[in-house]
Formats: C-alpha cells, structure tokens, sequence
C-alpha cells in the first residue's frame, strides 16, 4: 500500500495516489511506503541530518524494510513541492508529472536501486516509467 501524505499540499492530481500505486506495483515494490509531500524547511532539515547538505532538495527517500504488524514496510519518501514546482517550470511540463517523476525517483530508491552506483539504470528506468505514466496526468 502506498499512502500519500499532503497536509498544507493540495494533491498534484486526484489520480496520483493511485498512479504511485501503479508505478510500485509495475517495479515490484515489496511492501508498503508513504509519499509526503512537505515544504522546503522540512525537506532542508532531513537533508542537512542524513545527508549533510543544507539545502532543499527535490527528493528524499528513507528505506526501510521493516517488518511491522502488517508486513512488510518499504520506506518513506518525500517530495519537497516548491522545488518541484520550479523543476516542473523549468521542464516545461505540470507539477503533476514533475511529482510522478520525483516519486518514481523515490521509488526505485526504496526498491534499492542508486544512480550514483548504477551505470544509468536506474534514470533509464526511471525515464522509463515516467514516460508510460505521465500521460495518464495533465
């Protein structure tokens, strides 16, 4: 199950809970996650603790692979909106698609793929699937 969390947020569209459900299903995701949308503070002070940047960034992701009472938990993600509306401004496209992409981003994250080890499978990927979901939002 994948829950997503967006209080002071508006969905990006009433079909993304839905379509991050798609997406984890189609990379085989085990377990469950969440999705929190947060602001630029929140996201800049877990970035500055686990990673040691002080900055805003797009996308974090947290794995955790927990077994809880109901099985299996995968991890958390968050997608920080005002850095994701000037992405999606500068990439010419919704802010929608920009969190589809952030949270598929996310996503293979938790599956236990990373960039900056890979060759480039996992954008590739990524890339990917943001193609075969992104038209299903504005």
């Amino acid at each position: 199950m994948i829950a997503v969390q967006h209080e002071g947020f508006p969905l990006p569209a009433r079909t993304f809970p839905a379509l991050a459900r798609k997406v984890a299903a189609r990379i085989g995701l085990e377990g469950g996650a969440t999705i929190r949308l947060s602001g630029e503070e929140e996201v800049r002070t877990l970035n500055r603790t686990y990673r040691g940047k002080d900055r805003a960034t797009d996308v974090l992701s947290f794995p955790s692979g927990e077994t809880l009472p109901n099985g299996l938990y995968a991890g958390d993600i968050l997608v920080c909106m005002p850095v994701a509306a000037e992405q999606a401004r500068q990439h010419g496209h919704s802010l929608a698609r920009e969190v589809l992409l952030l949270a598929i981003h996310g996503l293979l994250h938790l599956k236990g793929l990373d960039h900056e080890v890979d060759r480039g499978e996992m954008l590739a990927l990524q890339e990917s699937l943001f193609a075969e979901f992104a038209a299903e939002l504005p």
